[in-house]
C-alpha cells in the first residue's frame, strides 16, 4: 500500500492500486463486560480463549496475516497484587458504578493459573512473539469514553498506565481500539500525546454510530444483525482518505466477524458470502477492509469458528494472488500514512 497523493477532497489514492485487509481483535476477557459476563453461561467462551488464540495465531501465520490485538492493560499483570500496585493516578468515576472494574480487582486471583478469566500475560507473550502481530491497547481498564462521569484527565491517566505496563514487557503501544466502540473525538489529542498513531473508527452507517451502554437503540441492533447477511450498509470498504492527515489516524472498521451460530446455521453461507463480497470489492477497488472480533467470540465451538475463519483467509489469499491485496496491522497502515503526510 503506497500512498500517492491527494485527489478530490481529502481522498488519498494508492500508488500501486492494491486493497488492504486489516484485522483487529478486542482482547479483554472478563474485564470487557463485568456486568454481563457474571452469568455462568459465558464462562465457557472466556476459558476457551486459551485454545482459540493459539488456533488463530496458527492460521494467521499460515496465511501471512498481520493482525492487531487491542489488549486491556489489566491482562498484562501476573495477578491481583501486581495490578493493585500499578493503578493509574486518577480512576474513572462513572455514574453507573457497575461499569468500573476497580472494585472488582480485590475479588480476583493472584496468578494467571488461579484466575485465567482476568489475567493473561502468557497469551500476550504468545501474540507478541508471533511474526506480523501487533500488541495494541484496548485502554488500561476497558475505559468507557462516552459514559457519564468519565473525564479527559482519567482517560489520560488510564492510557499512561497502559503504556507503562506494556513497556515493562518491551512493547510499545501504537494503536488503540475504544472499548465498546465508544469513539470520543475529543480524546484523540490525548491519544496522540501518549504515542497512539492509529485508532479503529466506527463504520459509517447510522446503525454503527457510537452510543452509551444505556443509549443503544433496539432498531440499531436489529439493523446490524440483518446487515450480517444482507447488504444493507454497503460494501464497507474505505478509501485511504478517511484516515485523515494527523495522528492518530482513523483505521475504520468494516465488519464484525460474529461467531458461528447453531440457531442460524442455515444462514452461515450467507454470512460468509457477505464477507467475501466485501473483501473482493475492497481488493478490486484498492480499498481498506477492516475485520474485527473478540477472541472470546471463538471461545465456544472453537473448531467451527476457526474453520469459518480459515475460509475467510483462504479468500484473502486468492485476492492477494489476483489483485495484490495486502494484510497490514493498524500500526503498519498508520505508519505509512504518517510517512505520506510528512513527505
Amino acid at each position: 500500500m503506497k500512498i500517492r497523493g491527494i485527489c478530490r477532497g481529502s481522498c488519498v489514492k494508492f500508488e500501486d492500486e492494491t486493497g488492504v485487509l486489516t484485522i483487529s481483535l478486542d482482547f479483554e476477557l472478563r474485564w470487557g463486560d463485568l456486568e454481563g459476563f457474571a452469568r455462568e453461561t459465558y464462562r465457557e467462551n472466556l476459558l476457551g480463549v486459551r485454545e482459540a488464540i493459539p488456533g488463530m495465531l496458527k492460521l494467521f501465520s499460515e496465511h501471512g496475516i498481520h493482525a492487531t490485538w487491542a489488549t486491556v492493560g489489566f491482562l498484562f499483570f501476573s495477578g491481583r497484587d501486581e495490578l493493585l500496585e500499578n493503578l493509574p493516578t486518577i480512576l474513572p468515576e462513572y455514574t453507573r458504578e457497575d461499569l468500573s472494574p476497580y472494585p472488582h480487582i480485590a475479588r480476583t486471583g493472584n496468578s494467571e493459573e488461579e484466575d485465567p478469566l482476568h489475567y493473561a500475560p502468557s497469551l500476550i507473550e504468545q501474540i507478541a512473539v508471533t511474526p506480523g502481530q501487533e500488541v495494541a491497547t484496548h485502554t488500561f481498564s476497558h475505559y468507557y469514553c462516552l459514559e457519564e462521569g468519565q473525564t479527559a484527565a482519567a482517560f489520560s491517566a488510564d492510557l499512561r498506565a497502559a503504556q507503562q505496563i506494556a513497556a515493562r514487557q518491551g512493547i510499545e503501544l501504537r494503536s488503540l481500539v475504544f472499548p465498546r466502540n465508544q469513539f470520543n473525538e475529543e480524546y484523540l489529542s490525548i491519544c496522540a500525546k501518549h504515542g497512539i498513531i492509529a485508532y479503529r473508527g466506527n463504520q459509517r452507517s447510522w446503525m454503527y454510530e457510537a452510543s452509551t451502554t444505556d443509549g443503544e437503540a433496539r432498531s440499531k441492533r436489529l439493523a446490524r444483525l440483518a446487515d450480517v447477511y444482507l447488504n444493507l450498509s454497503g460494501y464497507n470498504g474505505h478509501d485511504a482518505g478517511v484516515m485523515g492527515r494527523e495522528v492518530p489516524f482513523n483505521v475504520p472498521a468494516s465488519r464484525l466477524l460474529r461467531p458461528v451460530s447453531r440457531v442460524a446455521a442455515p444462514l452461515e453461507p450467507l454470512r460468509l458470502r457477505r464477507i467475501k463480497n466485501e473483501m473482493s470489492h475492497a481488493a478490486r477497488n484498492a480499498l481498506l477492509y477492516h475485520l474485527w472480533w473478540h477472541p472470546h467470540n471463538f471461545g465456544a465451538d472453537i473448531e467451527a469458528n476457526l474453520e469459518f475463519l480459515q475460509q475467510v483467509l483462504v479468500h484473502y489469499r486468492l485476492l492477494k494472488e489476483e489483485y495484490g491485496m495486502e494484510s497490514l496491522t493498524m500500526g503498519e497502515i498508520a505508519q505509512r500514512q504518517l510517512a505520506a503526510v510528512s513527505s
